[in-house]
């Protein structure tokens, strides 16, 4: 039940980390709409954030907390803190560089990343002002980023789960007290990006030295552990980018459709990152420390039967998700986002790409419940294959879907490839004896099945009965909404708890008190 405890507790503050999100985005929605300016601001978002996930959560991370973890299991902490100071000594002058470079080449590098945009002379260049003014961001959570890994590795998930938090009041504050200041309330929000990453760095190396973990910042040198976790890195970083590049072709893509395509994504996106994030980030982040040291250990048995309840828990959160936001994507949207700058034109084309999102959830959230089962043996050039075949399928389904369906095509493409990625980690896992579906997991996976499918039909039923209450995104709308999320949760556990997809028991295991592991 460890794994259970650390998924609920980076899954709670995840959580409130989301609910600011959406407090964010529907006050970015009202006040910017979706059109020329928010498509703006979130390409010059989105450039940071895809060097992001590619550097900070994504390669580095999957190869330092493996190695940082073992370290700490094998060696004790001395050893493991020397390791971080060395890594981190890498990563800052690296990342150094690599904002000075697209600082200089942003004009350049914006051509490519949105070539639709290049016929707007004006939104183009302001395009490049904003990307400009975000692009550190990447530097200072990248850091940041190392400090999480370290908390991570030691059992210690609450404070990097909490650090999203600063960045959303860090986007919100300015936006409500400061929108007349700069020229747009775009330019607002692109200051504000950097800013919110001082003060997660901040935050987090205060926690990390509370914790006896701050490392030495020393000169970048070629060490043994350097050397390893380049070696690593090498192919983590490619598959890693593999994805990312399917990020900035979709991105690009989107900005050879009409005015608003890019933000239609994006609103969609970050619904549907709700419930991925809440549940694949918790899953991931807890799931990769736990099976390293316990394949470390030498503990096959219990890094199995930690993948297996990793895999029912993403189900049993994702699946009821999934199809309610399918069946209710416009009235979510509706209640969400219609006002202000954001009209009824601009809900509906919003709803169409949540709704061919949310049927790739659970294909998400289950590629960061498999992914730990390879990085934690130290393979991470399987999962870059897989990558780069499911990279093909969205850019052939890219091509074909965005004449019939425009950007919602672009966002089917993504569910698409993202279920073929799944089935093809698991596949693999199988084959090499890394995982088999105990028989708790093949009893209650058709159970959840039965119960998201009562669920669907009664959610959809009372939608259809307040509908009219869905006019206008104003407070009757919010009410019905969370009404209908509220009967949804209640009648899918009833049919869970009914059926047996799921008990009391596990709740209750969620909040012992857990034991902190040895360091």
């Amino acid at each position: 039940m460890a794994l259970l405890r650390a998924m609920a507790t980076v899954g709670g503050y995840t959580m409130a980390s989301r609910v600011l999100g959406f407090v964010r985005d529907v006050l970015v929605a009202a006040i910017v709409g979706a059109g020329p300016l928010s498509d703006a601001f979130f390409v010059a978002f989105k450039l940071p954030n895809l060097f992001r996930r590619l550097f900070a959560e994504g390669a580095f991370s999957a190869a330092f907390v493996p190695i940082f973890a073992r370290r700490l299991e094998g060696e004790g902490k001395p050893a493991a803190l020397a390791f971080a100071g060395e890594a981190l000594a890498v990563l800052l002058w690296a990342l150094v560089a690599l904002t000075i470079v697209f600082e200089l080449a942003m004009p350049w590098i914006m051509v490519v990343l949105a070539p639709g945009f290049t016929g707007d002379q004006a939104l183009f260049d302001l395009t490049v002002e904003l990307t400009r003014l975000t692009f550190p961001y990447l530097l200072l959570i990248a850091l940041a980023a190392l400090l999480g890994g370290m908390l991570n590795a030691v059992g210690r998930f609450a404070a990097y789960a909490a650090a999203p938090i600063l960045l959303n009041l860090c986007l919100i504050l300015p936006l409500l007290w400061l929108p007349d200041v700069l020229p747009s309330a775009a330019h607002v929000l692109a200051w504000s990006v950097p800013a919110a990453g001082i003060v997660q760095l901040l935050f987090l190396a205060w926690m990390a030295r509370r914790a006896g973990l701050l490392p030495r910042l020393l000169r970048p040198r070629l060490t043994e552990g350097v050397r390893k976790l380049l070696r690593t890195i090498g192919p983590a970083a490619f598959g890693a980018g593999v994805m990312q590049v399917n990020v900035l072709i979709d991105t690009m893509i989107a900005t050879l459709l009409p005015a608003g395509a890019v933000s239609y994504l994006y609103y969609a996106d970050r619904v549907t990152q709700l419930p991925l994030g809440v549940i694949g980030v918790a899953v991931g982040t807890a799931l990769l420390p736990l099976l390293s040291r316990q394949l470390q250990a030498g503990n096959a048995d219990a890094a199995m039967a930690n993948q297996n309840r990793a895999i029912e828990a993403s189900m049993l959160l994702t699946l009821p998700a999934a199809a309610a936001l399918v069946v209710l994507a416009f009235p979510i949207t509706v209640a969400l986002f219609q006002r202000g700058a954001f009209g009824p034109a601009e809900a509906q084309a919003t709803a169409g790409a949540l709704a061919a999102f949310a049927a790739g959830l659970p294909a998400f959230v289950l590629v960061k419940a498999l992914t730990p089962g390879f990085f934690a043996r130290h393979d991470t050039a399987t999962p870059v294959k897989v990558a780069i075949l499911c990279l093909v399928l969205n850019v052939a389904l890219n091509l074909a879907l965005m004449g019939p369906l425009a950007h919602v095509g672009l966002a089917l493409a993504t569910t698409l490839s993202a279920w073929l990625n799944a089935g093809l980690l698991m596949l693999l896992l199988r084959r090499r004896g890394h995982f088999a579906p105990d028989a708790r997991l093949k009893r209650r996976l058709p159970r959840l099945l039965a119960a998201t499918a009562g669920m669907t039909v009664v959610a959809a039923a009372a939608y259809w009965a307040i509908r009219p209450w869905f006019g206008q995104g104003d407070l009757r709308a919010m009410l019905a909404m969370a009404g209908l999320v509220a009967l949804g949760i209640a009648v899918f556990g009833g049919l869970a708890q009914l059926l047996g997809a799921a008990s009391v028991a596990d709740l209750r295991a969620l909040r012992r008190p857990r034991t902190p592991p040895a360091a």
